[in-house]
């Protein structure tokens, strides 16, 4: 049966759940929510799933924000000006307004639960409800087409993960026909896919709901005084347990079928890895594929810069990622990734680091396996990276041995090592 895509995409709003506190991702988080940090040198991790929106031909978007949005917020209207509202299309910053009560959004459906005003059935049939901090390539459209052709109530986008691996997520069993049997949140011993042993389906976070279906089953839970904050804790259980039709899709990387990319960059440790592999020559998740655009941001900057001078002063860049505005004078930078508007100066080094936007490196100074948020001056003659009791002392450092500087950090003058 075929399903006419404008159709579709003009009866279908998007949530995009965009309100996560990052604690564990502190202190990048320490002014911002984790879907606004930087990843990539110019994005923010929900320029990911907004820009998988876009290549959809889904434009009607709320995005739903709740901690420390200033920055998402701005970086919205910046970035996603090309809705017009005269053919229907929107994206719409919703902040928490206790409609419901005086809580803040307590989860995932709550978040929901709060805005069904936004829902209306009689303008929208299907509802995607997506997260806004994972990092992935998705056509949400053949999710939808998929959604529709098994005549499901509610769809579960899942990746295959190796069942060793599985205990981190929510994990679907299913059956044979991919017909959801159960849910469980980081189980012991996870459901293996039926004729693929050794491997389960973990939840994205990423759902499909028919706008009526929605609704009733989060009214429902309310009026019975049943929990109704989280999905997979709550209302994916109870759907099941109710016979609703649930089905689950096996995530389609637009990239590389053969190997889906799919990250939730929780950690420091796993946000600077998926920022290191950006730097491989064949790298899990590429930025340059022409054929699906990513959407930032785009800053009126001078190109990137590259000034060598005499004897050792040879400005150099080695499999690094440089953002525009970026000059780097007579240092070398090797596998890192610099943001824009980032200054290095002469007889600097700079291997395996990510410097966000208009840091200023001075002379003399090294940095290694370190990230260095937005608007840091590190003063000449600066080590960072080589001493861990000496960074443990002023900085977050991680079980790996990454320095994490703050965004706005001063540095105090008694700190710097003269030489």
């Amino acid at each position: 049966m075929a399903f006419k895509g404008s159709a579709l995409q003009r009866e279908t709003v998007t949530m995009v759940l965009a309100g996560g506190e990052g604690n564990r991702l502190h202190p990048l988080t320490a002014m911002r929510t984790k879907p606004s940090v930087t990843f990539g040198g110019k994005y923010r991790i929900i320029d990911f799933g907004l820009t998988n929106c876009l290549n959809s031909g889904l434009r009607k978007i709320y995005v739903l924000t709740q901690y420390k949005s200033d920055s998402l917020n701005q970086h919205l209207y910046e970035a996603c000006n090309i809705f017009n509202p005269e053919l229907g299309e929107f994206i719409y910053s919703v902040p928490p307004q206790q409609k419901m009560g005086n809580d803040w959004y307590q989860g995932t459906a709550d978040a929901i639960y709060q805005n069904l005003n936004l829902i209306k059935p009689q303008e929208y049939s299907w509802v995607v409800v997506l997260s806004g901090d994972h990092i992935y390539k998705m056509d949400y459209l053949k999710m939808l087409q998929y959604h529709i052709e098994k005549k499901a109530d509610l769809s579960i986008s899942n990746i295959v993960t190796p069942k060793e691996d599985a205990k981190r997520f929510g994990i679907i069993e299913i059956d044979e026909d991919y017909n959801v049997l159960s849910f469980v949140e980081k189980p012991e011993n996870p459901p293996e896919i039926p004729g693929k042993e050794g491997f389960s389906f973990a939840n994205m976070g990423i759902y499909i709901f028919n706008a009526q279906v929605l609704r009733d089953i989060l009214l429902e839970l309310n009026e019975e005084n049943i929990p109704n904050l989280d999905f997979g804790k709550h209302v994916i259980p109870r759907m099941v347990e109710e016979h609703y039709k649930v089905r689950a899709f096996r995530f389609e990387d637009e990239n590389n079928p053969e190997k889906p990319y799919w990250v939730d960059v929780g950690t420091i440790d796993s946000y600077y890895k998926a920022s290191m592999d950006l730097l491989n020559v064949n790298p899990e998740f590429n930025l340059y594929d022409s054929n699906w655009p990513l959407r930032t941001k785009q800053q009126q900057s001078p190109p990137a810069k590259t000034l060598s001078h005499e004897g050792e002063r040879v400005g150099r860049a080695i499999n690094s990622l440089i953002t525009d505005g970026t000059i780097i004078s007579g240092g070398l930078v090797e596998r890192s990734i610099l943001g824009p508007n980032v200054r290095v100066n002469s007889y600097t080094y700079v291997t395996d680091s990510i410097i966000m936007d208009n840091c200023n490196i001075g002379r003399h100074a090294k940095i290694r396996r370190a990230i260095i948020d937005k608007n840091v001056h590190v003063p000449e003659h600066e080590e960072i990276g080589f001493d861990v009791d000496i960074d443990k002392k002023r900085f977050k450092v991680t079980e790996t041995g990454i320095v994490v500087i703050p965004k706005n950090y001063q540095f105090k003058e008694e700190a710097v090592a003269v030489k």
